[in-house]
C-alpha cells in the first residue's frame, strides 16, 4: 500500500531508491536539494469532499537529512505538487472544487491562485516558464507571472480503432444460461445478447442482435415455443418474450413503477406464467396473456448469500419458495395462484431451503439444516468455516396419501396364494391380458395416442407439518435441489466446510424415490439446469458447457457444446452510451441511500453526458465513470474492467532479494527466506541445494555476465516460473563460484510482506523482553482470518499482545477477532501430571494494543472501531480510511466491466454515521516520519509496545496456584 521513488541517471544505469520510505506525486526543487511529494496513495481518486484518513498532505523534505516541512492544511486533499521558482504549486479541494493553490517556501503561506466553480482540476505539471493543468474535459496553460489561464486548443485526427464496430467471440463472456425443454439446445446470455446453441447439429442463433441494448437472464418455455428475458430497450428493464427461432415479433411487458432490476425468469409448466424476482426483494409472476405483474411476497432481509429458490408446481397453480424469517433462517412457503394466499410449510426453527415439487404433484422436496448457527451471519467474520449439513425431506401434500418412504418388507407368500400354472388360472389371466392389449391397440388406432392425465396438485395445509418425512439420503451441505422426472431428484452439494476458493465446485447425485437409492451423477461443476421433460441436463464444468442425458452419469467430455463460433456484433460507441445510462441506473437502484447523499442523479447524468462523444477508448469511459460517480461522495465507489486493451505482458522473474552495487558487481544485500514448505511463500534462493547467502555476488544469469550499469532485473525478463541457471559466489572476481538452478517468482510481495511481519514480531519480542505477542491482520477476509488464527494462537503463553492492522484492506466485520481478543481468564485446572492450564485455553490473557493507519479501511475501519467500542485496549497510529458502506452483487456491464453502488451502510449504536468519511482516530497519534523510518525505527510499533508494557505493569497477568488438595478424612 505504498510506493517508493527512484532516481535514474540521465545517461542510463541502475535506479537508486530515494530515502523517503514512501512517496507518490513528487517534484524536485530547482536546485535538486529538496523534494515536494504526497506521502500516501489513495484508494479512490475522485471521492469528492472526502475527509477520512487518506486525505493527502504535501511534504517537503530536504534530501540530505530528511528534515520535514509540511504544507499547511486542515485535512484537505492536496496533490500534484510542482516546484516553480521558490513556490510549490499544487491542486487542492480546501475551498471547494479542486483548483490551483501556491505555497511560498519562504513566507510559508498558502494562497488560492485560481477560483474554480466548475469541474475539478485533475492534474498539474510545469515547464520552464508556465504551468499546465487539466480541468476535467480540457487542458489549460497558466502563466504564474500574469495569473491568467488559457485553454489549449487540441484537435486529434486519428483512426481511433477502439471505436470501430466489429464482431467479437463471446464464449468467455457468458453470464446466464438455460436449457431447452427437451435438451436439444441451450440458451445463453453473452455480452447483452441472447443466443441459442445446438446440442449437436446446427448453428448458433442470435435472437436479439442489439448492440445498444442489454438483454439478460434467458429462460426457455416448457412448450418449446418461446424464450423470455429481460431487456432495457425502453430505457428501463422489461420482460421480453421472443419466438425461439427468432422469426416472430417480440412480446414486451412493462414490469411496473418504480423500475428495478429483475432476475431469474421462471416459466410455469403450462408456459402461461413467468415468475421472477427483483432487486427490491420481491417475488412476482406475470400471466403472459394478461400482462399485469402480480406480487407474490417480499423477503425480509437483503442477504446476498441466498434467495427464494422459487419453483412452480407441475399444474402451474402453486409457487414454492424459501423466505427469510426474523431469526435470519429460511422457511419453506407455498403460494396459491388461485387464492393469492401465502402459507408457511416448515416450522421456522430450522433453516429450510431449495423447495421443489416432484413432477408427480404429490410431494414437495426441500433441504433443511439445524446447525447453520453462526454461518447465517454473512457479514460477520464469525460466520467463516463452520460445518453445515442439510438433510432432505419430503412433504406429503394431500391428506390421506401414503408416505412414499413407508416401511417395506419382503414377505413369503403362502402356498395356497400361488396359482398353479396347470390349473388354468394363469392361462386365463394371460388370455385376458392379450385381449386387453388388443383392445388398447384398437383404441389407439381409432383415437390416436392417449394423453396422460394432467397432474393436479392438492395441498392440504392443515397438519402438513406431520406429513413431512425424512428421505433416505445422506446429510450433506446441499446447495441446490432440482426435480427430474416424477420421483427423481438431483442434489447438488459442496464440502461441509467450504474451502476458501472463488467458487466451490459442486458434486451432483441423483435420487430415485421408487428405489430409494442415490447414485453419483456429476462432480466438479459450477452450474446445473434440468430440462422441462427431465431427460437432459445443462451443466458447466471448468470453462466448458455440456448437455447430457439424465438416465446415467455422463461420461467426461460427452455432450460438450461448441461455443468457439459464438460471436456478436459490437458497436463500441453504442455500448458506451448504454453502459453510461446503466451505471447511473445502478446507482439509482442499488445505493443504500435512496436520496443519493442529496445528489440529483438525473441532473448529474445530464451534466456528464456530453463527454461521451469525446471518448476515444474504453479506458476513457472508466475515467468518466470515476469522475462523475465521485459526486455521490461515498467510499467503496469502484469501477473498472471492460474492453480496455491489454498488451502482451512479459513477466520479469524475481529472486526474492535486495541488491547493492559493490566492487563492480551486484551483491545480495538481503535474501528473503519465506517458507519453502508453503507454495505461496517459496523463496528461490533458499531452496535446498541452492542456499545463496547474503553478501554473495550475482555473477551470471544463463551464461550472461551480470555487471552494472546494466539493470539487474533486465537479466530476468520472461523467466518467472521457469528454471534458469545462475552463477553466484563469495568473490567479485568469480573465485569459488557455484552454478545453481533457480525458479524466479512473478511477484515478491508474499515474501516481502511475510518478512515485514516477522521483522515486527522479532522487534516486539526484543522490546518487550519476550512478554508480548505480535500479530498482523492484513484484512478482515480470508488472509486476515488465516493470519490471526495462525499467529495469535501460536503465541499463547505471552502476557500481552500488539495487534497490527495497518494496511488492512477489509472484507467482513471482524467480530470474531474482537471476541477472541476480549475473552477473560475464567478458571484454571490441574491434572496428576503436567503443568496447570487455564480456561479459555487458547488465549493471551493480558493487555492488547492495536496499531492503525490511513491504509486500514472498510473492515479495517470496523475492526479498530469495535476494538475501541469494547474497550479491548488503546489504538496507536493514524486515522483510518473511513469507508464503511459495503458492496456486493451488481449486474456486470455489457463488455464485462463493473461499477459498484455501495449498498450496506454500517452505523453506530447512537444512531450516527460514526465511520463513513471520518475514519477511526487513534487514542495515541503517532506518525512514521521519513527520518525516523530511515533510521530504522517504526515509531508506531514502538509506541504500541510501550503502552502495552505500561498496561501490563499496572495489571499483570497472574495465574493462581492451585489450592491445597482436600482431605475429607482429616480427624
Amino acid at each position: 500500500d505504498f510506493d517508493r521513488l527512484y532516481s535514474v541517471p540521465v545517461e542510463g544505469g541502475p535506479a537508486d531508491v530515494l530515502p523517503m520510505w514512501r512517496a507518490e506525486d513528487a517534484w524536485l526543487s530547482p536546485d535538486a536539494t529538496r523534494i515536494a511529494y504526497v506521502p500516501n496513495e489513495v484508494w479512490q481518486t475522485s471521492w469528492k469532499r472526502y475527509r477520512g484518513g487518506q486525505t493527502t498532505p504535501i511534504y517537503i523534505v530536504r534530501l540530505s537529512d530528511l528534515a520535514l516541512e509540511k504544507v499547511p492544511r486542515e485535512n484537505s486533499n492536496d496533490k500534484h505538487p510542482v516546484w516553480f521558482g521558490d513556490t510549490v504549486y499544487f491542486l487542492s479541494d480546501r475551498s471547494g472544487p479542486v483548483t490551483l493553490f501556491a505555497y511560498d517556501t519562504k513566507s510559508k503561506t498558502v494562497k488560492q491562485v485560481i477560483e474554480n466553480k466548475g469541474l475539478d482540476f485533475k492534474s498539474l505539471s510545469a515547464g520552464p516558464d508556465a504551468l499546465v493543468y487539466e480541468q476535467f474535459g480540457g487542458i489549460y496553460w497558466f502563466d504564474p507571472a500574469g495569473g491568467k489561464s488559457k485553454k489549449v486548443s487540441i484537435r486529434i485526427a486519428g483512426d481511433l480503432p477502439a471505436t470501430r464496430p466489429h464482431y467479437e467471440k463471446v464464449a468467455e463472456k457468458i453470464q446466464n444460461a438455460a436449457i431447452s425443454p427437451t435438451g436439444a439446445r441451450a440458451v445463453f446470455e453473452a455480452r447483452g445478447e441472447i443466443l441459442t446453441v445446438p446440442g449437436e447439429k446446427g448453428d448458433i442463433r442470435n435472437l436479439t442482435r442489439t448492440p445498444a441494448v442489454a438483454e439478460r437472464d434467458p429462460a426457455w418455455s416448457p412448450d418449446g415455443k418461446s424464450i423470455a428475458y429481460f431487456s432495457d430497450e425502453s430505457g428501463e428493464y422489461a420482460l421480453h418474450i421472443a419466438d425461439q427461432a427468432g422469426s416472430k415479433a417480440v412480446k414486451k411487458f412493462n414490469l411496473g413503477n418504480p423500475p428495478s432490476y429483475f432476475y431469474g425468469p421462471l416459466w410455469s409448466p403450462d408456459s402461461k406464467k413467468i415468475a421472477y424476482t427483483d432487486k427490491r426483494l420481491n417475488l412476482w409472476y406475470v400471466d403472459v396473456e394478461k400482462g399485469a405483474p402480480v406480487k407474490v411476497t417480499t423477503d425480509r432481509y437483503d442477504d446476498p448469500t441466498s434467495g427464494f429458490s422459487e419453483t412452480w408446481s407441475p399444474d402451474s397453480k402453486w409457487l414454492t419458495y424459501a423466505k427469510l424469517l426474523a431469526n435470519h433462517l429460511r422457511a419453506v412457503f407455498v403460494y396459491s395462484v388461485e387464492t393469492g394466499k401465502e402459507s408457511q410449510i416448515t416450522d421456522g426453527i430450522s433453516d429450510a431451503r431449495y423447495p421443489v415439487f416432484d413432477k408427480g404433484g404429490k410431494s414437495l422436496f426441500f433441504a433443511v439444516s439445524t446447525d447453520v448457527g453462526l454461518s447465517a451471519g454473512w457479514l460477520d467474520l464469525s460466520s467463516f468455516q463452520h460445518p453445515v449439513l442439510r438433510s432432505v425431506y419430503l412433504a406429503v401434500l394431500k391428506k390421506g396419501d401414503p408416505s412414499p418412504v413407508e416401511p417395506q418388507s419382503d414377505e413369503e407368500k403362502a402356498a395356497e396364494e400361488k396359482k398353479d400354472s396347470s390349473g388354468g388360472d394363469k392361462g386365463k389371466e394371460a388370455d385376458k391380458s392379450k385381449e386387453g392389449e388388443k383392445g388398447k391397440e384398437g383404441e389407439k388406432g381409432k383415437e390416436g395416442e392417449k394423453k396422460e392425465e394432467p397432474v393436479k396438485v392438492t395441498i392440504d395445509l392443515d397438519g402438513i407439518g406431520q406429513r413431512i418425512v425424512s428421505l433416505p439420503i445422506k446429510a450433506a451441505n446441499y446447495v441446490g435441489l432440482d426435480a427430474g422426472k416424477a420421483g427423481t431428484l438431483f442434489l447438488s452439494e459442496i464440502v461441509d466446510v467450504p474451502r476458501f476458493e472463488p467458487q466451490t465446485p459442486a458434486t451432483v447425485s441423483k435420487f430415485d424415490l421408487t428405489t430409494r437409492k442415490t447414485e453419483p451423477f456429476l462432480s466438479g461443476i459450477n452450474g446445473l439446469g434440468v430440462s422441462a421433460n427431465g431427460e437432459k441436463v445443462l451443466y458447466r464444468q471448468g470453462q466448458g458447457w455440456f448437455i447430457a442425458k439424465t438416465d446415467a452419469a455422463p461420461k467426461p467430455g460427452d455432450g460438450a457444446l461448441k461455443l468457439d463460433e459464438m460471436e456478436v456484433y459490437v458497436d463500441p460507441r453504442a455500448e458506451w452510451n448504454q453502459m453510461y445510462h446503466e451505471v447511473w441506473r445502478i446507482q439509482r437502484d442499488f445505493l443504500y441511500d435512496p436520496h443519493h447523499h442529496g445528489l440529483d442523479i438525473n441532473a448529474a447524468e445530464k451534466k456528464y453526458a456530453p463527454y461521451l462523444k469525446g471518448l476515444a477508448g474504453r479506458a476513457d469511459l472508466n475515467y468518466l465513470f470515476d469522475e462523475m460517480l465521485g459526486e455521490i461522495t461515498i467510499g467503496h465507489m469502484f469501477m473498472g474492467g471492460g474492453d480496455v486493451p491489454k498488451p502482451r505482458e512479459v513477466k520479469g522473474g524475481l529472486l526474492g532479494a535486495d541488491y547493492k552495487i559493490e566492487n563492480g558487481r551486484y551483491r545480495f544485500a538481503r535474501i528473503y527466506n519465506g517458507e519453502n514448505w508453503n507454495p505461496e511463500q517459496r523463496a528461490p534462493l533458499t531452496q535446498p541445494g541452492v542456499e545463496v547467502k547474503p553478501g554473495e555476488y550475482l555473477l551470471e544469469v544463463e551464461g550472461r555476465e551480470v555487471r552494472p550499469p546494466s539493470e539487474v532485473y533486465s537479466f530476468f525478463e520472461n523467466t518467472a516460473g521457469k528454471q534458469i541457471k545462475i552463477k553466484v559466489g563469495p568473490n567479485a572476481d568469480g573465485k569459488d563460484a557455484k552454478e545453481v538452478t533457480v525458479v524466479p517468482l512473478p511477484s515478491e510481495f508474499p515474501l516481502r510482506n511475510r518478512a515485514w511481519e516477522e521483522d515486527n514480531r522479532r522487534k516486539v519480542d526484543e522490546l518487550s523482553g519476550g512478554k508480548l505477542a505480535y500479530v498482523h491482520v492484513p484484512d478482515t477476509a480470508v488472509r486476515g482470518y488465516l493470519n490471526f488464527n495462525r499467529f495469535y494462537f501460536a503465541q499463547v503463553g505471552k502476557q500481552g499482545a500488539v495487534i497490527d492492522e495497518r494496511y488492512n484492506h477489509g472484507g467482513e466485520v471482524a467480530d470474531y477477532i474482537i471476541d477472541m481478543l476480549k475473552r477473560p481468564l475464567r478458571n484454571c485446572a490441574i491434572s496428576r501430571e503436567g503443568e496447570a492450564f487455564c480456561s479459555p485455553l487458547a488465549q493471551i490473557y493480558g493487555p492488547k494494543t492495536m496499531i492503525i493507519n490511513e491504509m486500514s479501511g472498510s473492515g479495517g475501519d470496523a475492526l479498530p472501531w469495535m476494538f475501541k467500542q469494547d474497550q479491548v485496549g488503546p489504538l496507536v497510529g493514524t486515522r483510518t480510511w473511513g469507508g464503511l458502506v459495503g458492496i456486493y452483487g451488481y449486474p456486470p456491464l455489457l463488455d464485462g466491466g463493473y461499477v459498484t453502488a455501495p449498498r450496506v451502510a454500517i452505523y453506530g449504536l447512537k444512531g450516527e454515521w460514526e465511520v463513513e468519511n471520518h475514519g477511526i482516530a487513534p487514542d495515541i497519534e503517532v506518525e512514521n516520519d521519513p527520518a525516523s523510518v530511515a533510521a530504522g525505527h517504526d515509531r508506531q510499533l514502538e509506541k504500541a509496545v510501550e503502552v502495552t508494557l505500561e498496561a501490563l505493569k499496572k495489571s499483570p497477568v497472574t495465574i493462581p496456584e492451585h489450592p491445597p488438595y482436600p482431605n475429607y478424612h482429616k480427624k
